[in-house]
């Protein structure tokens, strides 16, 4: 079995060159996703300090209020998942003055 090897002429590789230097220097995201990134960690930041807590006075004494509160259970997890739901509204949102360009 014979096997050909065909090479790459120089025109494709000249297109292929010029096709991976092509990188634009514009900024990722935009002023406004950087402020929304904010926004989402300091929800998220906000509901791990609304989690923490908790500790009794005697260690030797539970106290389900302190530990299984509604603020612990059901805010905390709202605000960390809402500032989840915030960061990736900040990552695919585009920005309006690329946009325009």
């Amino acid at each position: 079995m014979a096997t050909t090897i065909k090479k790459a002429t120089p025109a494709a590789t000249k297109a292929k060159a010029t096709t991976a230097k092509s990188y634009s220097n514009a900024p990722l995201f935009g002023k406004e996703n950087y402020k929304w990134m904010l926004i989402g960690i300091v929800l998220v930041a906000l509901g791990l300090i609304v989690m923490g807590g908790g500790k009794s006075k005697d260690p030797n004494v539970f106290d389900p209020n302190q530990v299984y509160n509604w603020r612990r259970i059901t805010l905390a997890p709202i605000l960390i998942i809402g500032g989840f739901v915030v960061e990736i509204f900040a990552i695919f949102r585009k920005d309006k003055t690329s946009s325009q360009s």
